[in-house]
């Protein structure tokens, strides 16, 4: 064999190994191919994955701002893991611009994003070609501990393009003290019926100013609520491979209905868009329930936790499933980390990410609360829910809700991944507004439109 020639072809395709071309299985069947076998396998074996940083760069994750905000041991358990350039996003807002910029180009300057939520993003990462399938990298233990439902969000056509790790589930919170005041049973309202009986009750009394509050962005009140009624409330277009949320659905009407009843006994803001982050944060529920203004909340459980923990007394949150309009369902998503096609250090990523997703420093803030926050996001791995079943830490005793939420997912339903999966919920907002708002008196005039709306957005892109 010529060793220069081998070396030119080893070096060619490692540099297609690299860039994202080639998997690692590519990577040696190419090499097997060329009669080069053995060396293939010892380039791959190179210690920590040092192979696969080209020029010399570290490890280079980028983080949605609001993980490290949130979860402030994220950058002290980097740190142990060494040589790694932590970056924040510029993904404000969820805007993936620049991920697909570059990506159009075959290059990226991050090798992973923490901050990827299946639904919202990830279709449409796959669809312009930004991200990779984790398969040739994870380690099989770490997918064969995934909880089944979250395994399988963040899966499409057999590969696993979301690590996951924070699960967020959408439930309801409430104020014992506000209840207590209002004459009410310090137990979660089990119906929709119930839980607006109880929340005018709380205004009738004079208990606090607003009887419920909610986030009126779609995939945080109109979905998990139909949910509750009817989780198969999608419909695929034709031609199309994703599902979508069908406005028009019986229990997505009758979800519109319970939202304006809501929004009868919630602030007169209620509808605005948030103060940061593009809208979508330190939304006008969030501001409500944190100023001890409301007696009930409907959102997932890490905001009523965020902000009831500067209350002038924290111990009245009370947490508890979404009341359910006949199916007792909800919606859950996973928060998680993409590998970008054109970045580098694959395999360390992969390592990074399970080092950080296992350590127990981010599950013990998480749900124990640190001085920064309390987001109390929980963990996708069934391994570490058993051992707290065997062994509970201290931390974890003093937070009763944990086993709640964790059983939650085993009744809730993630949104589909679709390349609008999040979108036509902004898309359809306006519309369905219309209705709660007064100015649409119809709500399947209303409800109808944001369908009409997000098809022909969808048609927009395609055309």
């Amino acid at each position: 064999m010529n060793s220069r020639r081998d070396q030119i072809l080893q070096n060619r395709l490692l540099k297609q190994l690299r860039s994202g071309r080639l998997s690692r299985r590519e990577f040696i069947q190419s090499m097997i191919l060329a009669g080069m076998g053995a060396a293939g396998v010892r380039a791959l074996g190179a210690p920590a994955g040092r192979l696969f940083a080209q020029d010399g760069r570290p490890l280079t994750p980028t983080f949605y701002q609001w993980i490290l905000d949130l979860h402030p041991s994220v950058p002290a358990i980097t740190d142990d893991f060494g040589d790694v350039n932590l970056q924040v996003a510029p993904v404000e807002a969820f805007n993936i611009a620049r991920f697909v910029a570059e990506a159009s180009n075959e290059e990226s300057t991050w090798d992973v994003y923490v901050g990827m939520t299946p639904f919202v993003e990830m279709s449409a990462f796959i669809e312009a070609g930004v991200i990779e399938p984790w398969d040739d990298y994870i380690p099989q233990e770490v997918i064969d501990d995934l909880l089944p439902a979250i395994r399988e969000e963040g899966t499409v056509d057999g590969k696993l393009y979301s690590w996951p790790f924070f699960l967020d589930v959408i439930v309801q919170g409430w104020n014992s003290n506000i209840t207590a005041a209002a004459g009410l049973e310090d137990v979660p309202p089990a119906t929709w019926e119930e839980y607006l009986a109880n929340a005018a009750q709380v205004v009738e009394s004079g208990a606090a100013r607003y009887g419920c509050t909610f986030d009126s962005n779609g995939w945080r009140s109109l979905a998990p609520i139909t949910h509750s009624i009817d989780p198969d409330c999608y419909y695929t277009r034709e031609g199309d491979t994703f599902p979508l949320f069908d406005f028009t659905h019986p229990a997505a009407l009758q979800a519109l209905e319970i939202m304006k009843q809501m929004l009868d006994l919630s602030s007169a803001n209620a509808l605005q868009p948030g103060a940061t982050d593009g809208g979508v944060n330190q939304t006008p529920d969030e501001v409500a329930f944190g100023a001890q203004q409301v007696g009930y909340y409907v959102k997932y459980q890490n905001a009523p936790l965020r902000f009831a923990q500067f209350w002038d007394d924290p111990s009245a949150l009370r947490l508890g499933a979404l009341p359910s309009g006949g199916a007792g369902s909800t919606v859950f998503w996973t928060t998680g980390a993409c590998l970008f096609k054109y970045g580098q250090n694959k395999e360390r990523a992969a390592e990074y990410m399970q080092a950080l997703t296992y350590d127990e420093r981010i599950w013990r803030d998480s749900i124990g609360g640190s001085e920064t926050a309390h987001p109390g996001q929980l963990p996708p791995y069934a391994s570490i829910y058993a051992a707290w079943e065997e062994s509970p830490p201290d931390w974890l005793t003093a937070q009763p809700w944990v086993p709640l939420v964790r059983g939650q997912l085993d009744a809730a339903k993630a949104i589909p991944n679709h390349a609008f999966g999040l979108q036509q919920f902004v898309i359809g907002k306006p519309f369905w507004e219309r209705y709660l708002t007064g100015e649409e008196a119809d709500p399947m005039v209303a409800m109808q439109a944001a369908k009409d709306a997000v098809v022909e957005a969808i048609l927009a892109t395609t055309s």
